[in-house]
């Protein structure tokens, strides 16, 4: 019991995605190493904040004022740098990356390693 209609789906094969990046092993670990970046700065974003909070609370000293400013801006600009890896192929995706890895060592180097 078969229509034209099923026959003909049975031996088309299915469109391409148009806007799917193509996956090489190199872009492959450039996403891979600036999205764990970008999720770490994050994450680390929101504990600063947590802490900064308790701290209000608990009446001990905790960051500063610079720290919690600095600590989500480089979050939120790491986080749209990463969609753009995410999203684009080539000069523009490494670009995109290369600006999560600078945010995150600028928030690293300015507010930890100083």
């Amino acid at each position: 019991m078969s229509s034209p209609d099923t026959e003909e789906l049975a031996t088309t094969p299915p469109p391409a995605e148009r806007n799917a990046p193509a996956a090489t092993e190199g872009g492959r670990f450039w996403r891979g190493l600036t999205g764990s970046l970008a999720a770490g700065m994050a994450v680390l974003a929101v504990c600063v904040v947590a802490i900064a909070t308790i701290c209000l609370f608990t009446g001990a000293p905790g960051p500063g004022l610079l720290m919690l400013i600095g600590h989500p801006v480089a979050a939120v600009l790491a986080l749209l740098a990463q969609r753009v890896v995410d999203g684009r192929t080539g000069r523009v995706a490494g670009f995109a990356g290369l600006g999560v890895v600078v945010s995150v060592t600028a928030a690293l180097s300015l507010f930890w390693w100083s």
